[in-house]
C-alpha cells in the first residue's frame, strides 16, 4: 500500500497503535490487530486513535467473524503469510500540530530501531525503541 509500518508506536493521548503506517505524502494509517473476539469486544478505547490517523483499520485472523468489526472502520484479513484489504477505512483528515508531533514521534522511534538494530549497546535515550 506504500506505507511505512512501524509496530507499537505510542501516540501523544498515551495509546499505542499496534501498526502505524506512513507513506510519501505524510498519511497516516493506523492498525489495531485482533485476534480474538473478547479482545474486540473489550477494546473501548480504539476511538481514541482516529485523531491521529487519517485511515483506521482494525486486522483479524480468516476465522474471525467480520461483521463484528465495526463498519465504521476499515477490515484487514490477515494471517502470517499475508493480508488484504476487505473493507477499505474511511479517510479522515488529522490536525496539522497532531500531525507533525505524529510525524516526529514517528521519525524518532523508526530512527532510534534503527540505531538500535545497528548498534545494540547504544543507549535508546530515553525514548521508546
Amino acid at each position: 500500500m506504500g506505507y511505512a509500518p512501524l509496530r507499537e508506536v505510542t501516540i501523544g493521548n498515551g495509546r499505542r497503535f499496534d501498526v502505524l503506517g506512513l507513506d510519501a505524502k505524510g498519511q497516516l494509517y493506523g492498525v489495531e490487530i485482533k485476534v480474538a473476539v473478547a479482545d474486540l469486544k473489550g477494546d473501548g478505547k480504539w476511538p481514541e486513535y482516529l485523531d491521529y490517523c487519517d485511515a483506521f483499520s482494525f486486522a483479524v485472523p480468516p476465522h474471525f467473524p467480520a461483521e463484528l468489526v465495526p463498519a465504521t472502520t476499515g477490515l484487514i484479513i490477515a494471517d502470517a503469510r499475508g493480508g488484504e484489504i476487505v473493507r477499505p477505512s474511511p479517510v479522515a483528515g488529522v490536525a496539522a500540530a497532531r500531525r507533525k508531533a505524529t510525524m516526529l514521534r514517528f521519525a524518532q522511534i523508526a530512527a532510534l530501531r534503527l540505531s538500535h538494530a545497528m548498534d545494540p549497546e547504544l543507549s535508546a535515550g530515553g525514548f521508546e525503541i
